[in-house]
């Protein structure tokens, strides 16, 4: 539920129960009062709530009429019409009667209705006020006589609900306090529910965000902006708790790198140091021992800068900090370059090259020829690196197939082979197995590394498979190049 949609439902509960409540105990309040009325006694009833509120003012009146009459007012036209008037406003009005007839009153049709109902004459000097359960009304009789003798009663008549004003309105001012008091706890309540008691755990949650810890988790089905709010907090704890992770693990493999970069150099420098110390000492003897001694410095000077120029590379790679220059490149010309380049290196070494390629001769590819060389060339080279001494001749495989959308490139040898278990992990850089990457035949543990990050950035994917003693073959996946909409696709747009 939204905060706007329990917004509207608190507004209308304000306005609704409230107001419902009251009028459910306006009705009680009533009813109650009634049956305390009958219960007790109306007239004792009536009478006590007359002396609460006017009954005094009311008595004063009657004796002060009663005066007047004696006086023989009642034969002023304007006597009657200005005590009526008087007495209206405490919710009273005058009737007389002369005999058993209307005398005076201003509404003679209701007074009618009353006119048998009310009580004899009497004569008595002295009143007291009664209630009349017929009439609901508390009556004052005032008897006299009329300047000719005729008998006559003046009846004030007042209205019971006027007289039970002030308990009733104690009454319902108490049980509205009451209403409002419940109506403001339940909404508070319910709004600490909804609003207050989420908060509080989201405020919670980001503590134990601010103190690091990011496994506090915080699950909810609820819809609208809590619900909202919730799975914002769980994406931002899952993106801090993913880079967190990465953080800790580009440390961990700077750490390794550091550590993998000493031994790879601190071999090389071990060697070149022995065989200056060599020389120096004159350990060297022969000028054949001399060349021997230089050429071993030379190599080993070599594989410090290859290692170097590797790191730099893959420095560069994974920075994104390569300039690629994407171009589009007929797959069967630039292989067939590729491999009479290579063929020529092989075949000194006495290894041969066998290339076959299955695909449409019109076949295109977008890719950075200098790159893709590297790729196939750090292949080639690990092959040769592990190709099997026990083996007569060594042997590379150069297939191009034709996979529909792509172009599938395979480079087998016939090498050691690599263990099933160590297979997943050779594209990771330093990582090394005794079988297959031994530092001591100069592989520094990157190139393949290498080789998957500029894959990758051409949009493609590779894989290895291979048996150990039986030789590896890598696989390299990259689309063809295609049209669109009848445009050529826009090479620019894939350099870095």
């Amino acid at each position: 539920m939204t905060f706007r949609h329990r917004i509207a439902i608190a507004f209308s509960i304000m306005l609704i129960v409230p107001a419902v409540l009251f009028t459910a105990a306006f009705r009680m309040i009533g009813d109650y009062i009634s049956q305390t009325e009958e219960r007790e006694g109306i007239e004792q009833y009536a009478m006590q709530s007359a002396a609460e509120r006017n009954g005094a003012e009311l008595d004063a009146l009657t004796v002060r009429v009663r005066e007047e009459l004696d006086e023989g007012r009642i034969e002023d036209p304007e006597y009657l019409p200005s005590l009526d008037l008087h007495v209206r406003k405490m919710q009273s009005v005058v009737i007389v009667r002369r005999g058993s007839e209307l005398y005076y009153a201003e509404d003679a049709d209701a007074a009618a209705e009353f006119l048998p109902h009310l009580p004899v004459y009497t004569g008595q000097a002295e009143t007291q006020p009664f209630y009349s359960s017929t009439l609901e009304r508390m009556l004052r009789q005032v008897d006299f006589q009329f300047p000719d003798g005729g008998e006559g009663s003046l009846f004030i008549l007042t209205r019971v609900v006027v007289l039970i004003h002030r308990r009733f309105l104690i009454s319902m001012m108490a049980a509205m306090g009451l209403i409002l008091m419940l109506t403001a706890l339940f909404l508070t309540s319910w709004l600490e529910g909804s609003f207050f008691g989420p908060i509080g755990k989201l405020n919670t949650a980001m503590n134990n965000i601010r103190d690091g810890n990011l496994e506090y988790m915080l699950q909810t089905d609820e819809e609208g902006e809590i619900g909202e709010l919730y799975r914002n907090y769980e994406d931002m704890r899952l993106r801090l708790k993913e880079s967190a992770d990465e953080k800790l693990e580009r440390e961990k493999q700077s750490r390794e790198l550091i550590s993998n970069i000493s031994h790879d150099l601190k071999t090389p420098i071990t060697s070149i140091k022995g065989y200056v110390e060599g020389l120096i000492d004159g350990v060297a003897n022969t000028p054949e021992k001399r060349d021997k001694y230089i050429r071993t410095i030379y190599n080993k000077a070599n594989d410090m800068d290859r290692l170097i120029n590797e790191l730099t590379l893959y420095s560069r790679i994974d920075s994104e900090k390569v300039p690629y220059n994407f171009r589009k490149l007929n797959v069967a010309d630039y292989f067939g370059d590729c491999v009479e380049e290579i063929g020529m290196d092989l075949e000194s070494r006495g290894i041969s090259l066998d290339y076959s390629s299955l695909i449409s001769p019109d076949t295109v590819i977008v890719a950075d020829p200098e790159q893709m060389k590297r790729v196939i060339n750090n292949i080639v080279g690990n092959s040769v690196k592990y190709m099997d001494p026990a083996k007569p001749k060594g042997r590379i495989e150069i297939r191009i197939l034709d996979e529909q959308d792509s172009v599938r490139i395979e480079i087998e040898d016939n090498g050691v082979g690599i263990a099933q278990k160590d297979l997943p992990n050779i594209f990771d850089r330093f990582y090394r197995t005794d079988a297959s990457r031994n530092s001591s035949q100069g592989g520094s543990g990157i190139g393949l590394s290498i080789v998957k990050k500029i894959v990758e950035d051409h949009g493609g994917y590779i894989w290895g498979t291979s048996r150990e003693g039986k030789g590896t073959c890598m696989h390299m996946v990259i689309r063809k190049y295609t049209e669109a909409g009848g445009r050529s696709v826009d090479v620019e747009s894939r350099q870095d």
